[in-house]
């Protein structure tokens, strides 16, 4: 309670996107199990799910990190540069994620080896990348 009122929106912004990342994880494990005890129905329903969250979180995410690029009291310019980079770097994953979400949430996509194989890759990927984006970024807004 005493967190958020006196938290700087900064602050605010990295509690809220760090519970996503929890949460992205938590999906993405019931979808390996689903998917690995032959429950495709749940795997497909996690999925889903999982598509969801990362869908908002990543506008959300999209749209935090314009203001925070657009004000100057809010970051310093080491910590703006470190968040445009994170931005751009991140693009191609992001579509590459978006593609496949929206290939496989589809209510006619089959949950076969393929989708299995691309989805731990994927998984693989993203949780270095939340990684880094916590260990990085997520300290420097932190400490505003």
């Amino acid at each position: 309670m005493f967190f958020s009122f006196f938290s700087s929106k900064n602050q605010k912004l990295v509690k809220q996107w760090s519970e996503d990342h929890e949460q992205i994880v938590v999906l993405a494990h019931k979808v390996i199990a689903g998917y690995s005890t032959h429950n495709l129905k749940v795997a497909k329903k996690e999925l889903i799910k999982l598509n969801n969250l990362t869908v908002r979180h990543l506008m959300e995410e999209d749209i935090g990190l314009y203001r925070l690029l657009k004000d100057d009291k809010r970051v310093d310019s080491e910590t703006k540069k470190l968040a445009d980079d994170f931005r751009r770097s991140f693009q191609g994953i992001k579509m590459v994620l978006m593609d496949f979400l929206t290939k496989y949430t589809d209510k006619e996509a089959i949950l076969d080896e393929d989708f299995f194989k691309t989805f731990n890759e994927l998984v693989g990927v993203l949780g270095e990348r939340i990684s880094f984006e916590e260990d990085n970024l997520y300290n420097k807004l932190n400490a505003k």
